[in-house]
Formats: structure tokens, C-alpha cells, sequence
């Protein structure tokens, strides 16, 4: 599996496998599917995104990891999103991709990596778990789309050893 920057032209191989996962439902908080152009602008050269990693497994994009200010988090944290294709599923992805995401957030001089979790999301809360992010939050009863409340889960990854302090503004 080769990881790389991601670039514009990824997005429309990569808006198709994140809206794959959003059609599938149950583990993003995601529920409207992004055109190629928005899916550029929320994870790859938009105002928020501070950079995105893709992972490459033969000829096609099998999931991608990125950084991001979106929702205004405090000085020194930034959100992080992970996806991987659904079908075929290939094994290992996250795991490959955080390295590089952790070098980039330790780069831009970030303390902490956020996570926020559905709490129905049972192998994302696994996996960052496994990538060794602590649970510091929990949202009651956020409603989706159509009304149904489910829990959200923060997690973080400390980049400078630090565990204790919670990232607030």
C-alpha cells in the first residue's frame, strides 16, 4: 500500500468511495453525498482542510485520512477523518494512513488530534482506540438527518506526550 499526498484529481475517485460509506449509513456522521468539487473543498484545498493523505493499493484510491479546522476547533487541535473503501474492503488502511497524518499534525505544530465518533460507529471507535486516541468527551443524543439521536464520542491523540489536558478553547 503506497501513501501519498491527496490532490485534486483524486477527488472524484475518493468522493465516490466516501459516498459509498454515507449510502451504507451507520458510522459517519456524514449524510449528504459530496459532488467531486465539494468533497476538493471540505477534505483536500478548501479553507479548512490542512491536508489529506490517500491510500493507494494497486491501480485504485482505497481510503484517505485528513486533518482539518472545520467547526473552528481551539489553537493547536485539529479534527481528523478516516474512510476506507467499503467494497472491496482492503485490510490495514487506516493503520497505514495515520503515520503520515500524525508526521503532517506534528509538522503544522498541533498538540492534540480530535476524533469524533458516532457511538454506533463500533469499529471507528475501535480503530482509533488502536491508533492510541483517549476518550475525553461525550455528545448526548446528537439527532441525525431524520431525527434519530445517537451519541458522539471525542477522542484525542496527544502529539507532544501530554494526556491530561483537554483540548478546550
Amino acid at each position: 500500500m503506497h501513501i501519498r499526498k491527496a490532490v485534486s484529481s483524486d477527488a472524484g475517485e475518493l468522493s465516490a468511495l466516501l459516498n459509498e460509506i454515507i449510502r451504507a449509513g451507520g458510522t459517519t456522521a456524514l449524510e449528504t453525498l459530496l459532488s467531486a468539487a465539494e468533497f476538493a473543498d471540505w477534505f483536500i484545498d478548501g479553507e479548512f482542510p490542512l491536508v489529506c493523505h490517500v491510500a493507494e493499493h494497486g491501480q485504485s484510491l482505497v481510503g484517505f485520512q485528513s486533518l482539518s479546522l472545520y467547526g473552528d476547533p481551539p489553537k493547536g487541535v485539529a479534527d481528523i477523518a478516516t474512510f476506507a473503501r467499503v467494497n472491496p474492503k482492503t485490510a490495514g488502511v487506516g493503520s497505514a494512513l495515520f503515520p503520515a497524518t500524525r508526521a503532517a499534525a506534528t509538522e503544522l505544530g498541533l498538540e492534540f488530534i480530535n476524533a469524533t465518533i458516532r457511538a454506533d460507529n463500533v469499529s471507528g471507535l475501535g480503530y482509533y482506540a488502536k491508533m492510541g486516541f483517549e476518550t475525553y468527551d461525550r455528545l448526548l443524543q446528537v439527532p441525525l438527518q431524520d431525527g434519530t439521536p445517537v451519541d458522539r464520542i471525542k477522542k484525542r491523540f496527544s502529539l507532544n506526550g501530554r494526556h491530561h489536558a483537554t483540548p478546550h478553547a
